[in-house]
């Protein structure tokens, strides 16, 4: 970092005396790099915490009152291998766009190289059967040779860089025995050609640093998206507010708002800060905090939250709390803290690596050092020493996990399911217990019309082409029975009454049983159906009162029993009423419910959950779930779900069933189970084929074709990972994908 930056002018001060100052972290590669920052600055005098968030690739420091340098960090995270500088959402995007754009280059140079080297080893192959010169195998070697070796100094330096750090820090990560794989696969190579040898390795070692790439490719694409989501989720309580003074009204910035000061919430607009209604009446969309659907009316002595939208009204707003102590600045901090407890999760590849590695080197090792003592040259003691390392090469290890993720990504998404992190499958298929969310997440995200064969079909269409007009949310429910209709012409829309239109010569009236003189129809009505929520309609003398209340997702029970067969527990953590909760609980037969949830209730509970051992498997899908998405071992959200839930969640599930989870959670056990028979066969494949190494008995090429064919059999135990065609949802794959076409595309479109 430049030494001209002052880092001073980028350290927050709590009023506590407490001191805090957040770098963004360059060369962050996998979990192993956290462990290895938060361990080196633990030393610094004067530190009192330093976590890393994997996500954004933020190291969050602070210390008290007493001194301490944060330039020491920096200079520190330099020693280790890292590059810091103050922390800019928007100057680490352009950090973030720079690498994805720098390991696109690489693995195009490793996948030009790979397939023309691969045309050349293919000419000799062939040849070294038949009749060959050595003058022909030479210049195809050297031709082979001149593409290779830059390109793998090119393509492989994350994977070389990162091994050298590793290995400063005293660490062992899959970077690590790949790097050594590679360059020794070449070196050995080189020295062949050079002595005019029959075989060579360019291919293998360049083939393999292009599918490590693709990785690594597509797993910043997700971390880069979900962090770019999850950093809107402060633009919804906005960035200014109407502040009412002596002089007038007045747009300020809302962190200039201060407890006491009063502020304008005009209708359509969101409420910054926290605070109570002084003057006005209104309605409030609470949905972003409480999950509830249904608008709350609020008056004087109520209380409101930023982030929440003001429908009809303006109110008059007294701030209780200043910006950066509003409900939502809590829900961001929640998030932010659950994602830097999860992204410590290691991966089973990593954790293998752990142990394989340093056994494989000192095994490799051991060999060179017993064959010079018995009097082997050092010319072939190396290749021997070489062979064993080839042998035992992490392509199989490498592949275990990485080629079952691929296979069981495909299965996932036929039955419904988008990943969204890279170790999603392996977190999903650890839990044992599934926590659901209520509104938009066990019931259908949008309320239906619950009595609809009651009603007259003509008035039910005229009211739902008038609902067309409007934006309310039970009117643009009651619009969907519309089926391709035009709006009428001419409607006039009465803030928090309805719309009204003349139509053939009746005026017509959609809205509030008061606006359609309909109040005892409607009382009626929702006496006989509590959970329900009235829209009234009028058109002369004739009138009709909707019920519409949220329906259970169609397989809802059906799905339950299935995760209860499999040994799942199950609970429903809601912000509604309990009314409604109780209701979905019984429909659905989940005995395991709680209602009025705000986002710590709900991150409280996970706690609790995983203090007595569980790992849970949270659904949900609404801002108020989003720090509960983070905090749970693994998460899932409907793919119509909150942009901030999309962003806290390990995949999306699409359509309008439940059976997606389930199956989720099948495919990812299944995975799993894939993944450690992989791992096993390597280990296997390794107790068999190293003793041979060792003796001697296997030359290179022969080691090379059995790192191959351990990879080919890696590869096909993965392709298990395809559920059996008969245990395929009802619903078919294209059916599903059309029901969410819409949402899918708003997804791919941010």
């Amino acid at each position: 970092m430049s030494p001209a930056i002052d880092l001073s002018a980028f350290v927050e001060t709590a009023p506590s005396g407490e001191h805090r100052l957040d770098l963004a972290v360059e060369g962050i590669t996998c979990a192993a790099c956290i462990g290895d920052i938060e361990r080196g600055l633990a030393p610094l005098p004067g530190l009192a915490s330093a976590r890393v968030n994997y996500t954004h690739h933020r190291l969050t420091l602070i210390w008290g009152e007493d001194g301490f340098d944060p330039s020491a960090a920096v200079a520190r995270l330099a020693r280790l291998g890292y590059k810091a500088h103050p922390f800019r959402p928007s100057r680490q995007e352009e950090i973030e766009a720079a690498e994805s754009r720098d390991l696109l280059r690489r693995l195009a140079v490793a996948g030009f190289a790979a397939m023309n080297i691969m045309l050349l080893s293919v000419s000799v192959w062939s040849g070294n059967v038949t009749d060959i010169g050595d003058e022909t195998r030479d210049l195809f070697h050297w031709l082979s040779a001149l593409i290779a070796l830059p390109s793998a100094a090119y393509a492989g330096r994350p994977f070389f860089a990162n091994a050298l750090r590793a290995l400063r820090n005293r660490s062992m990560t899959m970077d690590v025995p790949i790097s050594l794989g590679v360059t020794l696969a070449l070196g050995l190579s080189l020295y062949e050609t050079i002595h005019s040898a029959h075989h060579a390795y360019f291919d293998s070692a360049v083939m393999l640093l292009f599918f490590l790439l693709l990785g690594r490719v597509l797993d910043q694409s997700m971390r880069r998206r979900t962090r770019a989501v999850a950093d809107n989720l402060m633009a919804m309580r906005g960035e200014t507010a109407v502040l009412l003074g002596p002089e007038g009204a007045r747009e300020v910035p809302v962190r200039a708002v201060r407890p006491g000061d009063d502020v304008l919430v005009r209708p359509g607009d969101r409420v910054a800060v926290d605070g109570v209604v002084i003057e006005g009446t209104s309605e409030i969309d609470a949905s972003l905090v409480t999950g509830e659907t249904a608008r709350e009316p609020v008056r004087a002595g109520a209380q409101v939250y930023a982030g929440t939208l003001n429908v009809s009204g303006a109110l008059t707003v007294r701030a209780t709390a200043p910006a950066d102590s509003s409900l939502i600045a809590e829900v961001n901090r929640l998030v932010a803290d659950a994602a830097e407890a999860r992204s410590r999760y290691l991966r089973l590849a990593d954790r293998a690596a752990r142990i394989y590695s340093p056994v494989v080197h000192v095994t490799a090792l051991l060999t060179c050092i017993g064959w010079l003592v018995a009097g082997a040259t050092l010319h072939d003691a190396l290749v021997i020493a070489i062979a064993v390392l080839i042998i035992t090469c992490p392509c199989a290890l490498a592949l275990a996990v990485p080629a079952t993720q691929v296979v069981a990504a495909g299965s996932l998404f036929k039955a419904g399911v988008l990943l969204q992190s890279p170790e999603a499958v392996e977190r999903i298929a650890a839990c044992d217990m599934v926590v659901f969310d209520k509104t938009g997440t066990l019931t259908l995200p949008e309320p239906r019309i619950a009595d609809r064969e009651r009603h007259d079909p003509e008035l039910l269409g005229v009211a739902a082409r008038l609902a067309l007009s409007s934006r309310h949310p039970l009117a643009v429910a009651l619009a969907a029975e519309a089926r391709g209709a035009v709006p009428y012409a001419g409607v006039e829309e009465r803030a928090g009454e309805g719309v009204v239109a003349t139509i053939d010569g009746v005026e017509a009236r959609l809205g509030s049983p008061v606006f359609c003189s309909l109040e005892d129809e409607a009382a009626e009505i929702l006496a006989a159906d509590p959970e329900a929520t009235a829209i009234a309609f009028r058109m002369g003398d004739r009138g009709e009162v909707f019920a519409l209340r949220q329906a259970l997702r169609p397989d809802a029970r059906e799905v339950v029993e299935t995760l209860r067969k499999a040994g799942f527990r199950m609970m429903i953590l809601s912000g509604d009423r309990e009314g409604p909760v109780a209701a979905a609980a019984a429909a659905s037969g989940i005995a395991e419910w709680r209602a009025r949830c705000k986002p710590a209730d709900k991150i409280a509970v996970l706690e609790a959950l995983k203090a007595e051992g569980r790992k849970v498997l949270m659904a949900g899908d609404g801002l108020n779930d989003a720090p509960a998405l983070a905090a749970a071992w693994a998460s899932i959200s409907p793919v119509t779900a909150a942009h901030v839930a999309q962003a806290s969640a390990d995949a999306l599930f699409m359509g309008e069933r439940l059976a997606p989870v389930a199956a989720a959670a099948s495919i990812a056990r299944r995975a799993l189970s894939i993944m450690r028979q992989n791992l096993g066969i390597a280990v296997v494949y390794n107790m068999i084929a190293v003793p041979l190494a060792m003796a001697g008995h296997v030359t290179p090429l022969i080691a090379a074709a059995a790192m191959s064919g351990s990879s080919v059999i890696v590869t096909l135990n993965a392709l298990r990972a395809r559920p059996d065609r008969s245990a395929s949802p009802a619903r078919s794959t294209a059916e599903t994908a059309r029901a969410s076409a819409p949402a899918v595309q708003a997804r791919l479109g941010a």
